[in-house]
């Protein structure tokens, strides 16, 4: 297999990883893996703009805390790989549960991530994120009133 083809798939499937750690992070509550997520001048748009990897750990502390558990499940990856920079287009389906909420535990978001990437010496990162949502269903009141993550 030619060089320039390996390079490009272990680039992919990086990315996609990266996607996968996210997650992860999140359901775990493990708020610090971000650190390995995103660059430390990232910045997203999260239902709201945020500016640096803490203000996006903040955010999605502050949404995921009150919460039992979640679970963040992405998939059908599109990734353009230009030299060191990248974009990822990936679909989301996180489930959110408050077990004692009135109306409901569960309440789903679906939607879709759209990231900008760069490679750094310790990995790809991501450098902005769009979450952008699709659909919803339950109980929006377990999250808060409206979709957080």
């Amino acid at each position: 297999m030619p060089s320039d083809v390996l390079k490009a798939l272990t680039d992919r499937t990086e990315i996609v990883e990266l996607t996968a750690k996210y997650c992860w992070a999140l359901d775990t509550c493990s708020y610090d893996a971000l650190d390995n997520v995103f660059t430390a001048d990232a910045t997203a748009d999260l239902f709201e703009d945020l500016v640096g990897r803490d203000a996006i750990k903040a955010r999605i502390k502050r949404a995921l805390e009150p919460l039992d558990g979640t679970q963040h499940m992405v998939s059908n990856h599109v990734v353009t790989i230009t030299n060191d920079t990248a974009t990822c287009r990936c679909y989301l389906q996180s489930q959110h549960v408050r077990k004692q909420e009135s109306g409901g535990s569960n309440f789903i978001v679906a939607g879709r991530y759209e990231d900008t990437l760069r490679r750094t010496p310790d990995g790809w990162r991501i450098t902005h994120r769009v979450l952008t949502t699709m659909w919803t269903d339950g109980n929006p009141a377990v999250a808060g009133g409206g979709p957080r993550t």
